[in-house]
């Protein structure tokens, strides 16, 4: 298939790209690693494609007076270490302006407010920051009569650590700014094999017919990492991977996955849908928790021929933390009533990849003898995010010959680094300048946010109840025997990523 999609799936000219109005975006967090290894450099792709208005400009907040010199040498080291060139980078430092401030203390706005004058553009506040910081950033911000009838807040997940945090929060930037100008940002909705679900499943009748408990056995969510703590140990702790991961990454994508087909594009059809999906999952509550879950932690192993350390190690003393998640969930509705749903997601496993697999029912007789094929493999779809982005269909044929007859599983194979010649842009380049332009399709509603905590919440609780330890796994691994065992109990076993 990559043969074929070479002929005639690449486009033939550049997609056309929505004009982007002249703004001013303000990244409060300007030197913590979120700004300096996505959004900047993210930044630094459109302008040096063109697509930031030349008036438009970048202002990044820190907190202590060194570091007003020192943020423009950092972001100019990390845009080079992306590859941009001397000439786009000098360009891309032309739009920065580094202000001080101190996030919590309103005296300090004045600088910001200077900074900004008093243009007509778009405004828009980036909170690269810790949650705790979202409430007081904004209220300071109004206080300071920064706020104009454009001005748009962009909150990174997580927002909140349960239900009643992220209510708060929600509450406290609903009194001071409207929820068309709230921006929850999820990076994993910006990826182009996300969006592309939407297009897979309601442009391509072959998949939208049989997108059902009729036809789909089972579906299974993995996004697995190969890294450890990093620099994250001291918010990690507090986390784990439930409310890291699993509240906002897997949710996101099991809800564009279940949805049902919304009326048009447009962000507030589509978010009605993916809140009815969350509505729709069966509460995992008291003894179900120990039974449909399973949560681990990693220690010393090798990840590609190299040892590392154990969590406890990395952190420096004993925790209870979960660094692995596994769960088997079910959506209670007439379409996916009987489906059952796995997702895992863990640090430190054998590779790094993240994809949805939807494994179809198999062919009700087989037609062809033993000597054909040892058995008839069901149907498999694999949607990959990363890495080597694409959809691939694993299918039953025939191998070539005039002997007997030999049927064995294939893929067709469509890779997007094959299918197309233009670049696969980072999720934030995409995000970034849909809340300039005021579109809000890949952001989360506030009864999203506090609808997964919902169905979270309990489960974090019963962990307490039931499963206070968790179980250990070696880093390098898939993760305990246990989830293992959550999958193969019901007949079934994890997809293989080797064969993607």
């Amino acid at each position: 298939m990559d043969a074929i999609a070479d002929r005639t799936l690449r486009p033939e000219t550049a997609p056309e790209r929505t004009p982007v109005p002249p703004f001013d975006l303000v990244i409060f967090g300007a030197g913590g690693d979120l700004a300096l290894r996505k959004l900047f450099p993210a930044l630094a792709q459109r302008s040096r494609e063109g697509v930031l208005p030349g008036e438009s400009r970048i202002l990044g907040i820190v907190r202590k007076a060194e570091d007003v010199e020192d943020l423009p040498k950092q972001i100019a080291r990390r845009l080079s270490e992306e590859g941009l060139s001397k000439n786009d980078v000098h360009a891309f430092l032309q739009r920065l302006t580094v202000v001080m401030l101190d996030a919590v203390k309103p005296e300090t706005y004045a600088a910001l407010k200077a900074e900004l004058g008093a243009n007509g553009r778009v405004r828009s506040f980036y909170l690269s920051t810790p949650p705790d910081l979202f409430i007081p950033i904004c209220e300071n911000l109004a206080a300071a009569g920064i706020l104009t009838p454009t001005s748009r807040v962009i909150l990174e997940k997580p927002l909140g650590r349960d239900l009643a945090s992220a209510r708060e929060i929600n509450d406290a930037v609903a009194r001071i700014l409207p929820e068309d100008r709230t921006y929850r940002i999820d990076h994993y909705l910006g990826k182009e094999t996300v969006q592309n679900l939407l297009v897979l499943r309601f442009a391509n009748t072959l998949f939208e017919r049989s997108w059902s408990s009729r036809d789909i056995d089972h579906v299974q969510i993995t996004v697995a990492e190969t890294v450890g703590l990093e620099s994250r140990a001291g918010y990690y702790d507090k986390s784990g991977h439930m409310r890291d991961m699993v509240q906002n990454h897997l949710m996101q994508l099991l809800t564009l996955f279940a949805i049902e087909p919304p009326n048009m594009l447009e962000a507030g059809a589509v978010r009605d849908e993916k809140i009815k999906v969350l509505k729709a999952l069966r509460p995992i509550v008291g003894p179900d928790v120990q039974r449909y879950t399973v949560r681990g932690q990693y220690v010393a192993g090798q990840i590609d021929g190299q040892r590392v350390r154990g969590y406890a190690e990395e952190l420096g003393h004993a925790s209870n933390t979960e660094t692995f998640v596994a769960i088997r969930c079910e959506i209670d509705t007439w379409r996916w009533a009987g489906v059952p749903i796995y997702l895992r997601t863990g640090k430190r496993m054998a590779q790094r990849y993240s994809e949805i697999a939807v494994t179809f029912k198999p062919v009700p007789h087989s037609i062809f003898g033993s000597g054909s094929c040892d058995r008839l493999d069901a149907n498999r779809l694999v949607i990959r995010l990363q890495p080597n982005d694409g959809v691939q269909l694993q299918l039953m044929m025939k191998v070539p010959g005039s002997g007997r007859l030999k049927v064995v599983p294939r893929q067709l194979d469509l890779r997007y680094s094959t299918a197309f010649d233009e670049r696969t842009p980072d999720a934030y380049e995409r995000l970034l300048t849909d809340v300039i332009r005021g579109d809000q399709t890949l952001f989360m509603h506030r009864d999203e946010v506090e609808q997964a905590w919902t169905w979270v919440d309990p489960i974090i609780a019963g962990w307490q109840d039931y499963t206070p330890h968790p179980h250990r796994y070696v880093a390098g691994s898939w993760g305990p025997s246990q989830a293992i065992g959550l999958i193969e109990r019901e007949g079934r076993s994890w997809a293989d990523p080797d064969l993607v």
